[in-house]
């Protein structure tokens, strides 16, 4: 297909898919993750292709999550399927499917559904000036799925709650230290830095990896039925004045009130 909202690439063995919005921190429309799902069927199953890079256009951000000037109040986009207007919890399932590992390059903003996405991918290497962390209960969202639970096995319970709960930043050495990335290096070294791990990644049994990714998610895959359940209370959710609250303070430049309207 012909993309818009991404890039894609081949060479020596690695795909490299780019999210191609930096006018909006490269959040995600419906278009976008669309795009992404077309392009991680692509590489995930071409046997040329040894290791996928997930990573946004430009410095600002590697993701900043759901565009919410491309909705009002919730994800729902017509005839775009998906239970909450869009198929998140598809591009989170393909990550985890495709028999490749797949590695996310971080640089500038990981926030909200950018978080998840950095967090799901098989490995993250981020440039010294990633920040990461969560904003949906400050919007009048959640990530009930992959983004919670999952996320409480890479950095453990109490931090996971505490990423939620608070919606604090977190620079990327602080990411590094609890788990949420494997390594940081300076800005101008992580081109090279992912094209050094994509290397080996190349060169190791395509099968032995498949089998091992196959192998780590099955500890976890329960955890995509939870999701898929909760995406449709979370549709339920973005109909109500308390979810439309944040989208609403965002758009009027105010605080939201969110207990108002409980």
């Amino acid at each position: 297909m012909d993309f818009e909202d991404i890039l894609y690439e081949e060479s020596d063995g690695v795909a490299t898919i780019t999210m191609n919005r930096p006018q909006v921190y490269n959040a995600f429309r419906p278009q976008t993750v669309i795009e992404l799902l077309a392009a991680f069927r692509s590489a995930g199953w071409n046997n040329d292709i040894g290791a996928i890079v997930l990573t946004g256009a430009g410095d600002k951000a590697f993701c900043t999550g759901g565009d919410q000037s491309d909705h009002e109040g919730g994800y729902g986009a017509g005839d775009i399927h998906g239970d909450i207007g869009m198929p998140v919890d598809e591009l989170h399932a393909i990550i985890r499917d495709v028999p490749k590992p797949v590695i996310a390059k971080v640089r500038g903003y990981a926030i909200g559904g950018g978080n998840v996405l950095a967090t799901i991918c098989d490995l993250t290497i981020a440039s010294e000036t990633a920040i990461f962390g969560q904003v949906g209960p400050k919007m009048g969202s959640v990530d009930a799925g992959f983004g919670t639970a999952y996320l409480s096995r890479v950095v453990g319970e109490k931090k996971a709650r505490e990423i939620w709960y608070l919606c604090r930043r977190y620079p990327a050495q602080e990411a590094l230290e609890m788990g949420l990335v494997n390594k940081v290096v300076p800005d101008d070294q992580l081109d090279a830095e992912v094209d050094a791990w994509c290397a080996e990644l190349v060169q190791r049994s395509p099968t032995a990896i498949a089998i091992a990714k196959r192998s780590f998610n099955a500890d976890s895959d329960h955890i995509k039925g939870v999701g898929g359940m909760a995406m449709q209370a979370l549709k339920l959710y973005y109909d109500t004045d308390e979810s439309k609250e944040g989208i609403n303070a965002l758009s009027e430049k105010r605080d939201p009130d969110f207990r108002k309207h409980r």
